[in-house]
């Protein structure tokens, strides 16, 4: 006589899946909870990483063309660019603009950065909310006022009730150094 060994089938009990559709869902629910947090960071990233590089570029641009470069903070949320010639045509100016939520603010509860140029505005350079008239980096790379004396100072950026997009630009008038910052909820980071 023959004996048949019984064979077990394959595939999961219904306890098994509840399980797994469990576990799946609760990855699921952190991956958007962290998502939600992540975008305005990046977007708060993107826009400092616009100004950064604007500056640092005008910086550049002042050196090796040997011409004054001005900077004006415009609105909101837009930088213009400007080659200033003595002689002949210059460029039309540049004017870029961050794009999302991302706007020049301060944010309730964020302090200056460790460079202590102040915040009482957005755009705050040698004490003045917006800066001096005219702000321009020139053939050394020095950034200046309209008397050549050099400008300190901060811009702020951020979205709107979110600390923790807080994020600042420092400019240091004597060698047009650019410096990024980004606020972690309790201390500036560079």
């Amino acid at each position: 006589m023959k004996k048949h060994q019984s064979q077990s089938q394959g595939g999961f009990s219904a306890i098994e899946t509840l399980v797994a559709v469990s576990i799946i869902m609760i990855v699921m629910a952190i991956a958007l909870i962290r998502w939600t947090t992540l975008l305005p960071n990046a977007r708060a990233n993107a826009a400092m990483d616009m100004v950064v590089y604007r500056l640092r570029s005008a910086r550049e641009d002042a050196i090796a063309h040997r011409r004054l470069v001005q900077v004006q903070f415009v609105g909101t949320n837009q930088i213009t660019i400007s080659e200033i010639w003595l002689a002949g045509t210059p460029p039309a100016p540049q004017t870029y603009t961050f794009e999302d939520n991302t706007v020049f603010m301060t944010l309730a509860g964020v302090p200056d950065t460790p460079m202590g140029f102040g915040n009482s505005s957005a755009i705050y350079f040698e004490g003045v909310s917006g800066g001096p008239p005219t702000m321009t980096f020139n053939t050394t790379g020095a950034f200046v006022d309209g008397s050549n004396n050099y400008v300190n100072g901060t811009v702020f950026l951020g979205i709107a009730g979110d600390t923790n997009s807080a994020r600042a630009i420092t400019v240091l008038g004597a060698t047009g150094r650019v410096r990024e910052y980004h606020w972690n909820g309790s201390a500036w980071q560079e």
